[in-house]
């Protein structure tokens, strides 16, 4: 009787739950039958829903319940608090497994190289991020003294980022923020948040739903320039071809000729403004200089050389995510991804890693929306199982379901389960219960361990 398949995922977020999917329903997976084990370097599943998320979007954390039919299944195994790299090695993992998929996305900020990024008051959206959605590993507090300021970039990350800033602390409280950040959102000072675009409104990269749904607060007064409404030949081309270019560019032209309103925070929609200093006194953000550019006939810009300084405090770079270089696999500086073909890891000679793939943002970079990371997760399982069929995977030495929780026990490591996350799940929803909430996260890595039923 041929033994399942024996593939390890490291990272369960959506891209590497995507994966086990893709597997379970693969013909691989009645014949010889597959065995799936997911690692994951938070004690909870889910990633990039769980911590990078606005906690005001759960139309966006309803994936979450498709992704929990993954998990559900007896094929899969959850390990929880595992750091690869730390914890566990690609040797180890190559010694319990066939397979070895990675898809440990993107959490860290795209490095912005213009003076001034090293002053205080100048964040990265994806440390805020972490902040407001209690990942246990940053700072419990956020300085948020800033009465005006500004977000550089046009994605959602920039919208949530601004969005968040501009709420009020008790329209956030029905959702999930634990204590800590609703305590730091109270004495929020903002006031006035400016978000700049380098380009036109055609070239936005917003979400219609999201950028919409900015105007739905009763505290945020969205404006927009009329003089930022400007399109080319490559802008109008653009949005005859994308309904989504051309649902982002009415809603903008819209509020650019609407009267200003008197909602007390103000959201300042700029575009055609390219960031090229933050200002500074005695190390701290006083201040933003930004070019006026104009588009050049193909949707791209030019600058005009004419810069205006803005009035700000602080400063949100939303430019970006940034996935972590990942040890023992290639790695390409320039786009912060592991090289592949088709999901297969490729290395410095042009060979193929043995039985070393890779799905989702450590992939292809931080792009798109989470949806479209299962096409990405179909193609490299599709590419391991025909390396399988053919004989190119390499043998590990203990593929016995139960080595690798030897191995991990053996070494006195802390692991969570599938288990201990609808452990964790039932005792965030109860603290949130006596509030009408649907759950209070739970931030402290001791508390969820603890929770999740890992330690006493």
């Amino acid at each position: 009787m041929p033994r399942p398949l024996r593939v390890a995922i490291v990272g369960a977020g959506p891209a590497g739950i995507y994966a086990a999917d893709a597997l379970l329903k693969s013909e691989a997976a009645a014949e010889p039958g597959v065995s799936i084990d997911l690692f994951e370097r938070m004690p909870a599943p889910f990633g990039l829903i769980r911590y990078g998320v606005a906690p005001d979007h759960p139309r966006i954390k309803g994936i979450v319940k498709a992704l929990h039919q993954v998990l559900d299944k007896p094929q899969v195994r959850l390990f929880g608090n595992i750091d690869y790299g730390t914890d566990i090695h690609l040797d180890d993992l190559r010694a319990f497994y066939d397979a070895v998929v990675f898809s440990t996305g993107a959490m860290a900020d795209r490095e912005l190289r213009i003076p001034g990024v090293e002053l205080d008051g100048s964040y990265g959206a994806a440390d805020f991020a972490s902040w407001y959605d209690g990942h246990p590993d940053v700072p419990r507090t956020w300085p948020l003294e800033a009465e005006k300021v500004a977000v550089l970039g046009v994605g959602n990350v920039a919208l949530d980022i601004a969005r968040i800033l501009a709420k009020t602390a008790d329209e956030l409280l029905p959702t999930e923020i634990p204590a800590n950040v609703y305590d730091g959102l109270k004495v929020n000072k903002a006031v006035e948040i400016h978000v700049f675009g380098r380009r036109g409104p055609a070239q936005a990269k917003f979400s219609p739903m999201e950028l919409r749904e900015l105007d739905h607060s009763p505290n945020i007064e969205v404006i927009v320039n009329p003089e930022d409404i400007d399109y080319d030949d490559g802008s109008i081309a653009e949005r005859r071809k994308n309904k989504q270019t051309d649902m982002v560019a009415k809603t903008l032209e819209n509020w650019a000729i609407r009267d200003i309103g008197d909602r007390p925070h103000k959201l300042f929609l700029h575009f055609f403004e390219s960031p090229v200093e933050i200002l500074g006194e005695d190390g701290q953000v006083v201040g933003l200089r930004t070019e006026r550019t104009e588009l050049d006939g193909t949707g791209n810009v030019t600058g005009t050389g004419r810069t205006t300084d803005w009035d700000v405090q602080s400063v949100y770079r939303a430019v970006g995510y940034l996935s972590d270089e990942l040890p023992k696999l290639p790695w390409d500086t320039a786009t912060g991804t592991v090289p592949d073909e088709g999901g297969r890891v490729i290395e410095e000679t042009g060979e193929h890693m043995a039985s070393t793939y890779c799905t989702g943002w450590i992939r292809r970079g931080p792009v798109g929306l989470i949806g479209h990371t299962k096409g990405d997760a179909n193609e490299t399982v599709a590419n391991l199982l025909d390396d399988f069929a053919n004989g190119r995977l390499l043998t590990p030495d203990s593929p016995e379901t139960d080595a690798v929780v030897s191995f991990l026990e053996g070494k006195g490591l802390t692991y969570t389960t599938w288990e201990g996350w609808y452990a964790l799940d039932a005792a965030e929803q109860a603290l949130g219960e006596p509030q009408g909430r649907e759950r209070v996260k739970i931030v402290e890595r001791e508390d969820m361990l603890r929770a999740s039923g890992a330690i006493k």
